[in-house]
């Protein structure tokens, strides 16, 4: 039926990507030509205040189980450079979607990125297929090479080689064609049969690859410069009515110039034409997706959820950093092109980005553009590190096309929602071992109209934290103090009141702390502690603590 649960169970599509900003993609006022996810928004429903968890690791732990991400195992990755305090496994308190739905008898899919395992290369109890997959083909590690992935895996089964021969391929591509794919041939297969889908996209996260008639289509794109394609952004989200009119735009990342002062203007531009071309090219495959959907007669009951991992990601690659580092201590490059060409790693001006030799990123600049119109980025919590789109498309299940939803929501209410909507049962045992509470709350009422009544959300990474109860958000930038918001009148986290409200600023604080105890946060002063014995740190380490 409409705005509700459908009279027979309906297929859950979700489609996740990596990295990318709030207003990047075109029905969120960004300048990058997304059609496709512009169609499914025109006949569904955009969320404004749907939140992640600030990482790409903690995140897909939390949309897979429907708890917050240190319940998981997972509560920074899922490998660490000293010993973090949490395993980086899909630990045995939590069970996924695709568990659930089994007890369904759904068939389950996943086409891309895992990421929530810490042995990369020998199939265990975290990895996707253990997990409740009926078919698997991606990867297991968190970044790499979109020509030559590494972890790249089909069932339980290394098949980088596949690519390697291949030299055709293209993760992006390959992650749409074999999610359409899946669902053709479950239609043959299964036809009175629901289904599960999870596609998880790599792009836009770095390294810059990209074909090159996709970054021909935004030569020019953005050659106004970030100071004013930011203010254009927040225009069109005002004239949307995502953003309201009264939140300003926030400033300028301090460590960046203006756009008049930038350096190495050819090359700067160049990297967020690959940015763009990046998403471009994932769009083009949620097109063969959605065409698949259509022509097995799947779309119209099938619920299909879009949204990023976290906020767009101002890390610098830095020149200089190594092979060792990234191919033999992260596994996440290649050393070498599929033809044995070097692979030259680093942010050099003089090399521009998008072929398979490169290993570059788009920087702090362009990153402040994708957050537009809030400020800071992954890894943090304040608005640009956790505020994702979030576009929701069901047409058996949700009558009204085009609306938007301003309600706050985060990661957990996905499990809640499809427990909602399939009629599954979300279990308090599972193979012999207790299942810890489901955290979320179902986004069903939503679906109909706009309401209101979200219990507190709450958020940790790495020291970063946040607790929100109603309009009032207090939120930690680490090692930083608490700040205050009032985000119906200060979405973008302009002016801090926490020295005009110490009792709120202290039962918020209680609030949070009972929290990050109930869900075992490890105090990041502890982690710290451990990381120095040990003498850990990522390579990117100094660059996300700026």
């Amino acid at each position: 039926m409409a705005n509700g649960k459908a009279s027979d169970s309906p297929n859950i599509l979700i489609i996740l990507n990596d990295d990318m900003g709030f207003s990047d993609i075109g029905c969120y006022g960004g300048e990058i030509e997304t059609p496709n996810l512009d169609r499914l928004a025109a006949n569904g429903l955009r969320y404004s205040q749907f939140y992640n968890t600030a990482r790409c690791s903690p995140s897909r732990a939390s949309l897979l189980t429907g708890l917050h991400p240190h319940q998981t195992g997972i509560g920074i990755l899922t490998y660490s450079n000293g010993p973090e305090g949490y395993a980086g496994d899909l630990n045995k308190s939590c069970i996924t979607i695709a568990e659930v739905l089994k007890q369904k008898k759904y068939k389950t899919y996943l086409s891309g990125k895992w990421h929530v395992s810490s042995n990369l290369t020998q199939p265990t109890d975290s990895w996707p297929m253990q997990r409740g997959f009926d078919y698997f083909f991606g990867t297991i590690i968190g970044a790499g090479s979109f020509y030559h992935p590494s972890t790249l895996t089909r069932g339980n089964d290394n098949i980088e080689h596949e690519a390697e021969k291949d030299p055709s391929f293209f993760y992006t591509d390959a992650i749409s064609d074999q999610a359409a794919t899946y669902i053709r041939q479950h239609k043959k297969d299964n036809p009175n049969a629901p289904f599960f889908q999870y596609v998880a996209y790599t792009a836009p996260h770095w390294p810059l690859h990209a074909h090159d008639e996709d970054i021909a289509k935004y030569k020019g794109r953005f050659d106004a410069g970030w100071d004013r394609l930011r203010e254009q952004r927040l225009q069109r989200l005002i004239d949307d009515g995502i953003i309201h009119p009264n939140w300003q735009l926030t400033d300028r990342d301090p460590t960046q110039p203006p756009w008049t002062e930038a350096q190495h203007r050819e090359w700067t531009l160049r990297c967020m034409e690959v940015y763009a071309a990046q998403i471009d090219r994932m769009d083009q495959g949620i097109g063969r997706i959605i065409a698949a959907l259509e022509e097995t007669g799947q779309l119209d009951n099938t619920l299909i959820i879009f949204l990023s991992d976290n906020g767009a990601c101002a890390e610098d690659i830095p020149e200089g950093v190594t092979a060792k580092e990234l191919v033999d201590q992260l596994m996440i490059a290649k050393a070498k092109t599929r033809k044995g060409e070097p692979v030259r790693f680093g942010n050099d001006p003089s090399l521009m980005p998008g072929g398979e030799d490169t290993y570059q990123s788009y920087g702090t600049a362009w990153a402040n553009l994708s957050n537009s119109p809030f400020r800071l980025y992954k890894h943090w919590i304040h608005e640009g590190g956790i505020a994702t789109p979030f576009i929701v498309h069901w047409p058996r299940g949700i009558k009204e096309k085009g609306g938007l939803r301003h309600n706050p929501s985060q990661l957990p209410d996905i499990m809640a929602t499809i427990v909602d909507v399939t009629g599954a049962t979300y279990p308090k045992e599972y193979n012999g071992n207790a299942i810890l509470p489901l955290e979320g709350e179902s986004l069903v009422p939503s679906f109909s109209s706009a309401y209101g009544g979200r219990g507190p959300l709450f958020w940790e990474h790495e020291g970063n934290a946040a607790v929100r109860i109603g309009k009032w958000k207090l939120v930690r930038k680490y090692p930083g103090p608490w700040e205050l918001y009032d985000m119906e009148t200060d979405r973008t986290e302009m002016h801090d009141l926490a020295a005009e409200h110490p009792e709120r600023v202290r039962e918020m604080t209680e609030q949070y702390n009972a929290w990050a105890n109930r869900c075992g946060v490890i105090p990041r002063e502890k982690i710290l502690e451990l990381m120095k014995a040990e003498g850990g740190t990522a390579f990117w380490e100094e660059e996300k603590q700026k």
